[in-house]
Parts: C-alpha cells; structure tokens; sequence
C-alpha cells in the first residue's frame, strides 16, 4: 500500500488548518492510501495526556467507529477531538455530563427523555411559525441599503428562534444563547480573544440559565416542551443538572450547527449560479441534504477505544483516540457519485452530515432539514438575486468548519 503524500506533521485537528480550507486533497490521500492512520502530536497539546489519534477517513469505517459504541467510547475522552492545551483533565471530565459525551446505557436513558421533545408531532407544530419567522428574517435582511452578514442578519436567526420556539426560551433572550455559544466554540480564534475560561464560564451561565428555566417550570408548569422533560423528576424525567446540560448541547448542536450549514449552502448556491436557478426554479426537497453534505459543519468528533482492536488493517490499542472525520467520508467516491459537485438532486444522499449513525445520530435532524428548506425558500422568495459581494470570513478551529463572515448584496 502506497503511502499517502503528507507533509512531516500534517495534523488534521490543527485550528491554522480549518482557519482556511477543509483539507479535501489530504483526505482523498488518506482514504486511497492509508484510511486509518496515526496522527502524531505533540504530548498535549489537544488537552489529552497522549500524544496523537487515529484518523479515520472513510465512509463505511467511520460508520462502523459510529455504530460500536461497545468498542468505541464517547465518555472516556469526550466527543471533541482537541480542546486547547491549557484544557484541564477535570474540565474535561465535568463534559460527561453532557449527552453528546455518554455512552450507553446512561446516553439510552437520557435521550429516551430527550427525544420527547423531537416527536415529528412537536416539530410539525413548529413549522408554521419557523415558516412566518423564515420569511420575517429575510424580509429584514433585504431591507439593507447595501452589503450585509448574511451570518448575523439570515443564517443565525432561524436556529436561534427555533431553539427558543422549541423549548420556550423567551425572544429576547435568544441573543444571550447566540453570545453563550460562540465564547463555548471559539476558544481556537484569536479573533475573539476567548480562553478556555471564558468559554467555560459562558458554559455555566448558560447551564445556570437552563436550570433556572427547569426550576420555574416545576414550579408553574406551562404547555412547552421544559415542562414535558423536567416534570415528574420520579417518574423518569430529566433533573435540573441534566437540563442544563441538554439546553447546553443544544445551543451548539442545534445552533452553530444549522447556522454554519445554512451559510455553507448559500456559499455554495452562489458559487454555482446553475444551482441556485435550478433550486429557484424547483425547490427540489433534497436541497437540505445535500447543503449539509456540502458543508459538513462539524468536520470531526472523536471515540476512545475500549479495548483492542482493528480497523481498516491497523491494531488500534485499548485507550488510543479515534478521530472520525465526517467531511472526508462525506466525500468518499466509493460512496458518492462526484463528491466534489454541488448537486442540489443529489438522490441517495446517505452523508454522514447528522453523524455515522448509531447511538449519536443527530437528534433534531428533522428540526435543522425544516430550517433550512424554510430558511433558503425564503430566500429564494425575497431575495432571488443576492450576490456574494466577499470572501467568506472561516472561524479558526479543530473540529467545526464555520464561518464568521459572509457579506453579501440583497440585489
């Protein structure tokens, strides 16, 4: 087996490294030369005491990583493949408490509870308002005289006000979830100055505001969504500390997420003019899926493996990190027909965009697909011939490709 063309050091975590571009060549390398392969760091500088990961670029083994929690651990290390060096193992630690980072049976019990709140019934009563808010937030964007953020003015509105319709946050308090969630995310940026204290501090003033929400709740229930999951704590509902917890997962799984894959797409439309006619002309309703395969907004998580074990021809040894990138296996040609066009008719689109599948998959999947085919309808709508009128602006990190900044031109 031939071995892949990569520079001395190539880290495929390296903030610098997302800062510019997504690393599509070196992952076409690696899934043709070397699928899996040691990634060497320095001893700690991702905040694990180790000194690298597996990186696992293929479809089918970064759906098999997915799928054998068993074997490949969410809770032994977290989820997130590189805090900063500064990272605390306690700190680290305290993150199992969020669901991203169980595993089973502990993960089972809790989304068991959580997953109430994302029945298709609670997100079809949604749909109409996110609907009248889609079109109400375009509406303010176009009336700009000139260019503006699409980030700011279109594409973080909608997850926020989805997020605060879903579990009755008030309006008004979405833009503390806005300034909560990015100081947690952006502690690679320099940009924001932010330290893995002030993210961690953000962290507990957000969970303080949830456990808050969940007290007022069990005191006075209402007809929301807080009061269905904290009511009744003895009859196997969540806690005020998993609440806020939960309400803390949501706030980047199901905010940063949706707004990055939202910009991603309209990057992505007026990049290729063809598509965004054809969207205009067709509103084709595969268009969600394949933005999110364009986009991939969280470009990799991690497992920790629990035992010995083999995967894709290497011994990966009880205890090593497993990095599963989802970009790469998003643009595995094994598994898609030109991965590297944007084809809004894309149709199977089996992308690995909510997760590989298993105990993890996305769980508001279905909220972030209504989101953006509501948010680019209406666009396409009011907004028919926007312009780019700048480069996107990338957030420096080691796992979310996102963006800062995109200026654009109502037309």
């Amino acid at each position: 087996m031939p071995c892949p063309a990569l520079p001395d050091g190539f880290d495929l975590t390296d903030p610098d490294l997302l800062h510019h571009r997504v690393p599509l060549p070196e992952f076409a390398e690696l899934r043709a030369a070397e699928p899996v392969r040691w990634i060497q760091q320095p001893l700690n500088i991702a905040g694990f005491q180790d000194e690298g990961y597996w990186a696992v670029t293929r479809h089918a083994d970064v759906r098999y990583v997915s799928t054998h929690p068993e074997i490949f651990s969410s809770t032994l290390n977290t989820a997130i493949i590189r805090f900063g060096e500064h990272m605390t193992r306690e700190s680290i630690d305290v993150q199992r408490l969020i669901l991203l980072n169980m595993d089973p049976p502990e993960h089972t019990r809790v989304r068991q509870i959580v997953q109430r709140g994302f029945t298709p019934r609670a997100i079809r009563a949604l749909e109409d308002r996110l609907r009248d808010r889609a079109h109400s937030i375009v509406a303010g964007a176009r009336a700009h005289p000139g260019p503006f953020d699409f980030v700011t003015e279109v594409a973080c509105e909608l997850p926020l006000q989805a997020i605060a319709e879903l579990i009755g946050i008030p309006q008004d308090d979405r833009v503390k979830i806005f300034e909560w969630s990015n100081k947690m995310i952006a502690y690679d940026d320099p940009e924001y100055a932010i330290t893995e204290q002030v993210g961690a501090e953000s962290a507990a003033e957000l969970i303080a505001y949830a456990m808050g929400m969940a007290a007022e709740r069990k005191q006075c229930p209402a007809h929301d969504i807080v009061s269905t999951l904290v009511a009744a704590e003895d009859e196997g509902n969540l806690n005020s500390d998993e609440f806020g917890f939960f309400v803390l997962m949501l706030s980047v799984a199901g905010n940063e997420t949706t707004r990055n894959a939202i910009t991603h797409g309209m990057h992505a439309f007026l990049t290729h003019p063809e598509q965004w006619e054809l969207y205009k002309r067709e509103r084709p309703s595969t268009a969600a899926e394949e933005i999110v395969r364009w986009a991939t907004p969280v470009n990799a998580f991690q497992r920790t493996a629990t035992q010995d074990t083999e995967l894709g021809g290497k011994l990966i040894r009880k205890g090593d990190r497993v990095g599963i990138f989802y970009a790469s296996a998003n643009h595995d040609p094994e598994v898609f027909e030109n991965p590297d066009v944007f084809d809004v008719m894309r149709d199977p689109n089996p992308h690995l965009g909510f997760g590989g599948g298993g105990p993890h998959y996305c769980l508001g999947k279905s909220l972030a697909v209504l989101e953006i085919d509501l948010i680019f309808n209406a666009i396409a709508d009011a907004m028919p011939n926007l312009t780019l009128t700048g480069d996107p602006r990338r957030l420096r990190s080691a796992w979310i490709n996102g963006v800062k900044e995109l200026q654009v031109n109502a037309g």
